[in-house]
């Protein structure tokens, strides 16, 4: 008998998804042939037969989830059987189970109920006496009350806007009157409990996809851990428009602006490498490589191909992997190793008409770009005149841990200097 495992799909990974098992129970397969479909934190991959003869024993079901290396199929060959006890260590829905030992008779206290009601009773008893006791605690107080409180005007003003009970103070005014001063001396009190909408009808609860669970934990992270800091330029885009009509004109090859922005900042990485560079506790990580990684979005989330030594390579070279990719994210293609390694990230929006936006950064990377749309502005020329322009604002996160103000204005504003003089990108 051959295990089928959850296979390790690079350095990162921890636990994978079966999508789908592409053959049945008691199927016949061959080494090497796809069985099934399985969804990591970055990409889908096929799950290969690891040996000859028949499918069986089959632990863990479409949808479910278990750590790498552990057992969730068989392959038996003719004449072997399942040993015995196969299928103990999971279960159908994907998640290990530990062997809690032979039932054991619960102990029953001296008044007929089992230690376990009786439990639950003084929790639940302790459980209402915490709400009461928070409710009394967050309660603001009345009008009435307040105004029965001896109290200056102005304190009373500056109570209310502070969220202050006056009842809780001891006046030092004229018998006992609240004062300015005693309000300002005194603490807030604790703010009122939010009001939760109440469930009805017409609420739909809707089971995440495992790809928006991984972008959900992934983009916590990264605003938990990481300090971002933002840095806005305008890009005038003129001259990139008027080269992209020229390369249509000459049918050599389809560039997008994203095209020239994913040049652009591969060659302000390569002048700038201590922004190509990642956070590793007490030590950073300057990459000798450049791999730009390009958002994607997909309907069950966001995934980031990568574009490999993107500063090696011709525009056209980069809108044709970059269309590639982005199409291989769509129909769920991606393998590990086009989803793994970059060193910086790149988000456009600028299909979506937006004036700005500020990108979560792609830990490990210590920057990401975001992109925006182009607009026609009214702007004045070095002549003085207004004219009109076609410009769009790209905002650069960085991870403060790696990168300073002064350094990260200095990168945005080298790749804006490469977006505004574009030839320079045709090498």
């Amino acid at each position: 008998m051959t295990e089928v495992i959850m296979p390790k799909m690079g350095d990162g990974m921890e636990e994978g998804t079966l999508l789908e098992w592409l053959k049945n129970d008691g199927d016949t397969v061959k080494s090497g042939e796809v069985i099934g479909n399985i969804q990591t934190d970055k990409a889908t991959i096929e799950l290969e037969s690891p040996a000859s003869g028949k499918l069986t024993g089959i632990l863990l079901q479409a949808g479910g989830t278990v750590p790498v290396g552990q057992p969730i199929a068989a392959i038996v060959k003719d004449g072997e059987q399942l040993p015995s006890g196969w299928g103990n260590g999971g279960s159908a829905s994907g998640k290990a189970t530990e062997s809690a030992g032979p039932p054991q008779e619960e102990p029953v206290s001296p008044n007929g109920r089992s230690n376990d009601q009786v439990k639950q009773e003084v929790a639940a008893d302790d459980g209402a006496k915490q709400e009461v006791k928070a409710e009394e605690t967050v309660t603001p107080p009345t009008e009435a009350a307040e105004s029965r409180v001896k109290a200056s005007p102005l304190a009373k003003k500056i109570a209310k806007e502070r969220n202050i009970d006056l009842s809780t103070i001891k006046g030092t005014g004229p018998g006992g009157r609240i004062v300015e001063k005693d309000v300002a001396e005194a603490k807030p009190s604790k703010a009122p409990a939010p009001v939760v909408a109440k469930p009805s009808a017409e609420d739909k609860t809707i089971n995440l996809p495992r790809l928006r669970q991984i972008t959900a934990k992934r983009t916590s992270e990264s605003k938990q851990q990481v300090p971002h800091f933002y840095v806005t330029v305008e890009v005038d885009v003129e001259r990139i428009l008027q080269l992209r009509e020229m390369f249509a004109e000459e049918n050599s090859g389809k560039v997008s602006i994203n095209d020239f922005v994913i040049k652009a900042c591969a060659l302000a990485l390569q002048d700038m490498p201590e922004v190509n560079a990642s956070f590793e506790g007490q030590t950073v990580r300057q990459f000798g490589a450049i791999h730009v990684g390009i958002a994607a979005a997909v309907p069950d989330g966001l995934t980031v191909p990568v574009i490999r030594n993107a500063n090696q390579l011709t525009l056209r070279q980069i809108g044709e992997a970059s269309r590639s990719l982005v199409q291989k994210a769509k129909d769920n293609k991606l393998s590990m190793d086009e989803v793994s390694g970059s060193t910086f990230s790149i988000s456009n929006m600028g299909m979506l008409d937006v004036d700005n936006f500020l990108a979560i950064i792609n830990q490990p990377n210590a920057a990401i770009l975001a992109i925006a749309s182009v607009r026609k502005k009214a702007v004045v020329d070095d002549d003085g005149a207004i004219v009109a322009r076609s410009r769009m604002n790209v905002t650069c996160s960085f991870d403060h841990r790696v990168v300073d103000g002064a350094i990260g204005a200095k990168f945005i504003n080298i790749v804006k200097d490469y977006l505004q003089n574009p030839t320079r990108l045709l090498a």
